[in-house]
């Protein structure tokens, strides 16, 4: 092997033992899943059975659930991009924080589509809410993990209080509530949280 080569392989493993080389692992694996959980959403998408307006009306409920889902998969996607972006120690705790933040996402898709077909009914409501309530609550312990990761880097200066996620957490809450009185009053809730978390974390884009 010539001596090129050999620095080469020595690059490659100093590269893949560093810690920013760890996080854009752990980004590319998110990205990944993300990727996946909108695929399988897409999938379960339904054309209307006939050309007439009374027929894409059947499928609207389908196509606003669908758009509610994506809207908030994208919000993670790009919150935790941003996130990793200004992570530089990855440890074992923020690995498993981040699967179970990917573990809530994942459950996504078939709530979705129980939703879709039974959106007038309490019971998917709920469930729908308490799925995005216990991302939240994941995407805030990994914040925390990384913070405690990254105790002395910017990214702990740049997260300071997180106003945004305590408030999502209670309207999360709310909305399971209301389910039980009226569906469509936890739906307003949900799309609450959404149009906060439309624009990206402030505090991380700076």
């Amino acid at each position: 092997m010539s001596d090129g080569e050999e620095e080469g392989e020595e690059s490659t493993r100093a590269a893949a033992a560093s810690p920013t080389f760890r996080a854009h692992r752990l980004e590319a694996f998110s990205d990944g899943v993300m990727a996946v959980i909108i695929t399988i959403m897409a999938f379960e998408l339904k054309a209307p059975t006939g050309f007439s307006l009374a027929a894409m009306r059947h499928q609207l409920p389908n196509l606003l659930v669908y758009i509610l889902s994506f809207v908030y998969i994208g919000i993670y996607w790009n919150n935790h991009h941003h996130l990793l972006r200004l992570t530089t120690k990855i440890d074992g705790a923020v690995m498993w924080a981040n699967l179970g933040v990917l573990f809530w996402l994942s459950l996504v898709p078939v709530l979705t589509e129980w939703l879709a077909s039974q959106y007038r009914h309490s019971l998917p409501a709920a469930a729908y809410g308490v799925a995005a309530f216990g991302a939240a609550i994941a995407y805030w312990i990994l914040v925390r993990t990384i913070v405690r990761a990254n105790a002395d880097s910017r990214l702990a200066t740049a997260i300071g209080s997180d106003r945004k996620g305590v408030a999502s957490a209670a309207l999360y809450v709310v909305g399971v509530g209301l389910a039980a009185v009226r569906p469509w009053l936890a739906y307003c809730m949900y799309v609450l949280v959404a149009l906060i978390w439309l624009v990206p974390d402030r505090r991380l884009v700076r």
